[in-house]
């Protein structure tokens, strides 16, 4: 346990400092040995990053005086972290931070930190609650564009954020439909349940390859709330399509298992285009990957209008912090502006990209409301002449998708050219 303290609190060191959690977090599971020990590591550290700001508040309250030793307080987040939120043997967690603390007055210090907050839990636990970083773990400036921009759902969005996500497949229409893998998956002594037309989730993740027909191609994961991409876009057979953005191909797939069509993924990113590449081999379908940047498609746009595009725009990410709880400490509040002027160049230059009658549907994972609905309204300010806004089914009849259990956040708008 020692190890796992002090590799989660590196991790959560260089995180924190600006390093991508999917990067760093693969290079610390590479040094341990079992299956255990990489889940507990990985649980620690997600969760570390969901509860930071309770975490934070916690640690400042049992500290007469601010420490000087980073390196310490994450052990000792951790630490706390392990105490609150997991099964691990409070003797043990407080004799191995305490060990791996050092000596002098490290040592002592850890040992009274943690001590303290057992004996002050339910003092502790109140007074977080009284601060709204410390009660949502979210920052301030995050919980205040919530209260404004969703006034009678801010507090759910917080609560969902704070929850493990849930573990949802995508299953293949061309293998069967969601009902026939359910009874698989019942049958396999899996607790499982439907979620949506082509969903189901799982009560407990499972590695990937352990379940019955992943590897054929059977089913993929996919949260329910992005498998309403291609349900909304609904590619008909023979129609060319662009997929902006592809990576890691999600979607991509679940359009190629709706319909057969001329598909073209498109991503700037190679590596991130090979693992397109890969599920598609795993799903055995085809598309003509691209490496290029949707929002300069002179370089490598063929001339040939498209029937569909998918625009799954770069954005901040804020309905799937749960999957990436680093992204809520990093952002900040220019960083919406940023990625909302990002976003208005790439629709401008993909919409002549699109054949007249033709739809483009404008994706996000954010629920914030300059990439979302304001970004929508300017677009067909902009286009009033050759653009109009088609009517979505319920639960998306305003184009948003709020996180709860069942689901992360996404935004959803489906244009049409006049």
């Amino acid at each position: 346990m020692r190890n796992l303290q002090k590799l989660a609190a590196d991790t959560l060191e260089a995180v924190l400092a600006g390093a991508a959690l999917h990067q760093v977090l693969p290079q610390r599971v590479q040094k341990l040995e079992t299956p255990g020990e990489r889940g507990a590591l990985q649980d620690i550290v997600y969760g570390s990053l969901r509860q930071l700001g309770r975490l934070d508040a916690w640690l400042d309250a049992l500290l007469e005086r601010p420490l000087t030793d980073p390196q310490l307080g994450w052990l000792l987040r951790v630490a706390l972290y392990q105490l609150a939120y997991t099964r691990a043997p409070a003797h043990a967690v407080v004799h191995n931070a305490v060990t791996a603390a050092g000596e002098g007055w490290r040592r002592g210090l850890a040992n009274a930190v943690l001590r303290n907050f057992q004996r002050r839990r339910a003092e502790l636990e109140k007074m977080a609650d009284g601060q709204p970083r410390a009660r949502w773990s979210h920052p301030d400036w995050w919980i205040q564009k919530l209260q404004a921009e969703h006034p009678a759902r801010w507090q759910a969005i917080l609560e969902a954020g704070l929850l493990h996500p849930p573990f949802t497949l995508r299953v293949n229409c061309r293998w069967g439909d969601a009902a026939k893998y359910v009874q698989v998956l019942t049958e396999a002594g899996l607790p499982v349940r439907q979620t949506g037309a082509d969903a189901v989730t799982l009560d407990k993740a499972v590695p990937v390859h352990s379940l019955p027909g992943f590897d054929q191609g059977w089913v993929s994961v996919q949260d329910a709330g992005a498998q309403w991409a291609a349900r909304l876009l609904d590619a008909q057979p023979g129609e060319r399509v662009l997929d902006a953005c592809a990576a890691p191909g999600g979607k991509t797939g679940h359009i190629l298992e709706r319909a057969d069509v001329g598909l073209v993924a498109l991503d700037i990113d190679a590596a991130r285009l090979a693992r397109v590449q890969d599920n598609l081999d795993r799903l055995h379908l085809k598309a003509s990957l691209v490496e290029g940047d949707a929002a300069q498609p002179d370089a490598w746009w063929d001339g040939q209008p498209f029937d569909r595009i998918l625009a799954d725009v770069p954005c901040s990410a804020s309905g799937v912090v749960r999957r990436n709880p680093d992204i809520k400490w990093l952002r900040r509040p220019d960083d919406i502006a940023q990625f909302a002027a990002q976003q208005a160049v790439m629709m401008e230059r993909l919409w002549p990209l699109l054949a007249p009658g033709g739809t483009l549907l404008y994706a996000t994972c954010s629920i914030f409301n300059a990439e979302n609905d304001g970004q929508v309204q300017a677009f067909l300010a902009r286009h009033a002449g050759d653009a109009v806004r088609c009517p979505l089914p319920e639960p998306l009849s305003d184009g948003s998708l709020l996180p709860d259990a069942e689901h992360d956040g996404f935004f959803y708008a489906l244009l049409r050219k006049t």
